[in-house]
C-alpha cells in the first residue's frame, strides 16, 4: 500500500477536533486511510452495508449506541440523519470533558449531502479534509512539502530524476487512482470503465434524475475534452442538446463528486478590469479525463491537439495536491484579458503572487510569458515567475522568469 502524505493532516485533526470528515472522489483512498485508525482504537462501520444504513437512518441514536465512539463511519452521506445525533453526543462529551477530541472519523464522496449535514449540525465541531488521488510524490514514496520555487533545488532534482517524454505522457494517461498502483493486472481502460459505470449508476442517479444516462456520459466525455478550457455553458448545451440550466445542474454534480473543479479568473482593483470572467474547467484526475476523451496511450496523447491542456491539467493538479496534502486550501486562479494576455496559474501564498505557465514544449522565449506583465502592479509582493515544461535544462529568461525542466520532475520535491 502506498503511504498517503495527507495522513499527518488527519492525525492533527483528530488531536484538535471532535469530528474529522474526509471527503473526496470515489476510490481515492478515503476508506483505506480511515481504516488505519482502527488499529489505534477506533471502531469501524460502513454504510455500504444495507442493514447498518437502514438502522442509521431510522434510529440514529440506537445506531450510535451499538457503535460507540471513537468511531469511523464510512460513506456517512448515506445516512444524513446521523449528523444531528453525532452533534448531541459531541456536545454532551464537551459538557463533561472539555477536550472532546478524536471522537468520530467520517468519510464520504457526495459533497451535497455531506455539506448540508455538516453546516446544519456540526459547524465548528468538524475539520473537513479534502483528499485527492495519488500525487507523483506519493507514488515515488517522497515527502511532499508545498510546491516551492527554489531554482537550485529544482535544477538538482531534475538532473537526478530523468523521465523521458513518452513515459510522462503514459503517466498522464494512466492517472493517479490508487487501485491502478496496487493491482498490476488492472489496466486503466478497465479501471475507468468500471469507475464511470459505478459513478453514474450510484452517485449520479442518487443525486439527480438523469433520464438518459447515455446523454450524461456524453456530457462527461465532452467535458473531458475541454479540461483546461474556459467554461462556456451555452456551447456545451448546444453540443449535447440540453438546456443551459441542465448543464449547470449536471456540472454541479460532477463538482460535488470531485470529478472536476473550476479555476476562477483572477481580479484585483489595481489590475485592468478588461478581464475574462468565465472560470476554467479541470478534471481532478488526468487518467479519467484521458479515458473519457478516448486518449488511450501516451503516444496518442502526445501527438494530439489535447497534449498541452492535459499537461496543464496534470501540473495544476500536482501543485494543488502539494497544498492539500499539507492541510492548506490553495488560493489558485488564472488570468486572461480581452487582449489575449494569459497566465495559466496564479498562486497567492504567504503574501506573494506567483505566476506559472504550463507548457508541453521544450524551448521558449519571453513571448510565452507576455501575460505576466499584466500583474506587475499587483498589491501583493512579487513571487515566482516560471514556465514549467519539458525543457532539457533549467534556464532563465529576462525579467526574473525561469524555465523549469521536466514538469513531471519539477513537481517532485
Amino acid at each position: 500500500m502506498i503511504d498517503r502524505n495527507i495522513l499527518k493532516v488527519v492525525e492533527l485533526s483528530i488531536k484538535t477536533k471532535p469530528v474529522t470528515l474526509i471527503t473526496g472522489a470515489r476510490q481515492v483512498g478515503k476508506s483505506t486511510l480511515a481504516l488505519l485508525f482502527e488499529k489505534k482504537g477506533f471502531n469501524y462501520v460502513s454504510l455500504d452495508n444495507s442493514r447498518e444504513r437502514e438502522l442509521a437512518n431510522k434510529d440514529p441514536k440506537m445506531f450510535l449506541s451499538i457503535h460507540p465512539w471513537p468511531l469511523i463511519i464510512d460513506e456517512v452521506q448515506k445516512a444524513p440523519e446521523l449528523f444531528e445525533a453525532i452533534e448531541e453526543i459531541v456536545n454532551e462529551e464537551k459538557r463533561v470533558n472539555e477536550k472532546n477530541y478524536g471522537m468520530f472519523i467520517l468519510t464520504g464522496s457526495q459533497m451535497y449531502k455531506l455539506m448540508n449535514g455538516v453546516t446544519e449540525s456540526l459547524s465548528g465541531r468538524v475539520s473537513i479534509i479534502h483528499m485527492m488521488p495519488l500525487s507523483r510524490n506519493e507514488i515515488l514514496n517522497r515527502e511532499e512539502p508545498i510546491f516551492n520555487f527554489d531554482i537550485l533545488k529544482i535544477n538538482e532534482r531534475a538532473k537526478n530524476n530523468p523521465l523521458n517524454p513518452i513515459d510522462f505522457y503514459n503517466l498522464i494517461v494512466k492517472g493517479f487512482y490508487p487501485e491502478l498502483y496496487s493491482n498490476e493486472l488492472l489496466t486503466p481502460q478497465k479501471c475507468y470503465a468500471d469507475y464511470v459505470e459505478t459513478y453514474i449508476e450510484r452517485d449520479v442517479s442518487d443525486l439527480i434524475n438523469v433520464r438518459d444516462k447515455f446523454l450524461f456520459r456524453r456530457f462527461m466525455e465532452l467535458l473531458a475534452s475541454l479540461t483546461g478550457e474556459e467554461l462556456v455553458y451555452d456551447n456545451i448545451a448546444n453540443i449535447i442538446g440540453i438546456d443551459k440550466k441542465t448543464v449547470m445542474a449536471w456540472l454541479s454534480v460532477l463538482i460535488a463528486g470531485d470529478i472536476v473543479y473550476l479555476l476562477e479568473p483572477y481580479n484585483e482593483i489595481s489590475i485592468s478590469k478588461r478581464i475574462v470572467k468565465r472560470p476554467k474547467l479541470y478534471f481532478s484526475d488526468t487518467g479519467l479525463a484521458c479515458y473519457l476523451a478516448r486518449l488511450n496511450s501516451g503516444e496518442i496523447l502526445e501527438a494530439s491537439s489535447f497534449a498541452g491542456r492535459f499537461v496543464e491539467t496534470y501540473i495544476i493538479n500536482e501543485i494543488k495536491k502539494s497544498f492539500i496534502n499539507n492541510g492548506i486550501e490553495p488560493n489558485f486562479y488564472y488570468y486572461r484579458d480581452n487582449n489575449m494576455n494569459e497566465i495559466d496559474l496564479i498562486i497567492i501564498n504567504d503574501g506573494k503572487l506567483n505566476r506559472i505557465e504550463c507548457k508541453s514544449g521544450f524551448k521558449f522565449n519571453n513571448s510565452a510569458v507576455k501575460g505576466f506583465k499584466q500583474l506587475d502592479k499587483t498589491s501583493y509582493n512579487i513571487g515566482a515567475k516560471v514556465i514549467i515544461c519539458n525543457t532539457d535544462v533549467v534556464y532563465p529568461l529576462e525579467d526574473g522568469v525561469y524555465v523549469l525542466r521536466d514538469c513531471q520532475e519539477s513537481l517532485c520535491f
